[in-house]
């Protein structure tokens, strides 16, 4: 192994696009990142253009490797591409041009739709076939409202002339300038089309949305020669070799590569993954089941559980209400007070998701008082990560047959805020474990380069790579954890009522 050899990520998120040098080690030289505009155009849609996605992380790349030099890119081995999953596009396959917004996965203008479905008793097919719900998130109810909402878009993708595709399929394609239309099997496995206990898209779920097998790209391993880099773009001969949905890639940053080992990432959502090993099990208790990832062939799976607001509480705070002017200015003005005075936020802006799926439900903000605060507010939204979290984990543990987790890997923009760490590990009962890369998402897909490329020979090398920065044991005495986790039930009880 050269060990000059470095590895570039792309991390397409949901409210940036940023690009990533990561030495062979894993340590972070060089970030470049631009802010992500989303749209609202009616309320519970989320959309975001295309176009912007495109030409922003073709903007963040090509700084970055303007800034490190010739030299330093030569000395790149492979690109890796993660990306917020679910958000679908549809593009003209001669143009490359959108034919309408990209709708965001946390857009819920399919809500009725997916009730109509399930109410017809099509739940218990999709979940055995996809280890998902009927639910607006996943990507198939958005291809089909665009197919039927867009003039002359169902015929043009009948016709073969319209191209599907996960943000990192719509990444490579515009890359390799229409030379790939490929999906990796994790991002593949969250469109509710792809049958991830056959490995295969699916006849049947493509009959029931209406969705023409022509749209569709090739699914692949997460580590495979995806594309050529058209020299254009960055001006060098780069692959990618490595490509993951956002969540999948953290757990593989996170090395949990062993059955029952868990990461939660706080970024705008709340996403807990479970390692379950090679064999598809669906939750039992409206959990997810997904491709963890696939490499030689071999799958591996995963229980997550999903949350659709985690630091998007912060940011709505800052940006809707103005309590602060930075998201980290959160941590001092929750901790300058002693606790929430009674008050709990439930941040169901679109809705809520695992393991209560409910598409209709909107945020809450309980036991106001007259001395509640900015402060007591602020810190009800941070302890919403942990309360959220604690009824994931608690159906994970069902799922798991009841065996008690004792440890949590934790990354996101949210686990820079000690106070979060502490809360997670005292109302979960668990240590909570930081890394020492907490970029641990992109890291998760240059890993996969790495490997496809031979700069790593196996996990168990990228395990090796794996340290932890900070450590959070629980001190809370168990009357009082008790006390608020019953406090956060009856809030999210007055909501779902």
């Amino acid at each position: 192994m050269k060990t000059d050899k470095t590895l570039l990520a792309i991390d397409q998120g949901t409210t940036s696009s940023r690009a990533i040098l990561f030495s062979n080690a894993g340590d972070v030289l060089n970030v470049q990142q631009k802010e992500l505009k989303l749209h609202y155009p009616h309320n519970g849609w989320v959309e975001q253009d295309a176009r912007d996605i495109w030409h922003d992380t073709l903007g963040v790349c090509r700084k970055l490797l303007g800034t490190i030099g010739a030299e330093a890119v030569s000395n790149i081995a492979a690109v890796g591409i993660t990306n917020q999953r679910e958000t679908t596009i549809l593009w003209d396959r001669k143009t490359g041009e959108p034919v309408y917004n990209a709708i965001v996965w946390q857009d819920r203008r399919t809500a009725d739709y997916c009730k109509t479905l399930k109410d017809a008793g099509h739940e218990d097919t999709v979940r055995a076939k996809t280890g998902l719900l009927l639910d607006p998130y996943f990507s198939a109810t958005k291809i089909a409202w665009i197919l039927d909402h867009v003039d002359g878009v169902r015929q043009r993708a009948e016709a073969g002339d319209i191209a599907f595709g996960t943000i990192e399929t719509y990444l490579l394609w515009k890359l390799s300038n229409g030379r790939s239309h490929i999906s990796d099997v994790s991002n593949a496995s969250r469109t509710m089309l792809y049958n991830i206990v056959q490995q295969k898209w699916d006849e049947e779920l493509l009959s029931l949305f209406d969705i023409p097998r022509a749209i569709l790209p090739e699914v692949v391993d997460n580590a495979y020669d995806f594309a050529e880099i058209d020299p254009q773009h960055f001006g060098a001969g780069l692959k990618v070799c490595g490509a993951a949905g956002d969540q999948q890639a953290a757990l593989i940053g996170q090395a949990c590569f062993e059955t029952g080992m868990v990461k939660s990432t706080y970024g705008t959502g709340c996403f807990a993954l479970m390692n379950i090993g090679e064999d598809f099990r669906a939750s039992e208790n409206r959990l997810l089941t997904s491709i963890a990832y696939r490499l030689n062939g071999t799958t591996n799976y995963a229980i997550e559980g999903s949350i659709f607001v985690a630091g998007a509480a912060v940011q709505f705070l800052r940006d809707n209400l103005q309590f602060f002017h930075n998201a980290a200015q959160s941590e001092a003005l929750a901790t300058s007070v002693a606790d929430t005075n009674g008050v709990y936020f439930v941040p169901a802006f679109t809705g809520l998701g695992a393991p209560y799926w409910n598409p209709h439900a909107r945020g809450a903000i309980t036991g106001l008082t007259r001395e509640s605060s900015q402060a007591h507010i602020t810190r009800a939204a941070l302890e919403a990560q942990a309360y959220q979290t604690y009824d994931l984990l608690g159906a994970m543990e069902r799922d798991s047959g009841g065996a008690a987790l004792e440890t949590i890997r934790v990354d996101g923009g949210l686990v820079a805020n000690e106070f979060v760490c502490q809360f997670l590990a005292d109302i979960l009962n668990v240590t909570i474990e930081v890394p020492k890369v907490i970029e641990t998402t992109a890291w998760g897909a240059a890993s996969l380069a790495g490997l496809q490329s031979g700069l790593y020979a196996d996990f168990s090398d990228l395990s090796s790579r794996w340290g932890g920065a900070r450590y959070y044991s629980p001190s809370m005495p168990a009357q009082k954890r008790t006390a608020l986790i019953e406090g956060w039930k009856r809030a999210i009880g007055m909501l779902l009522d």
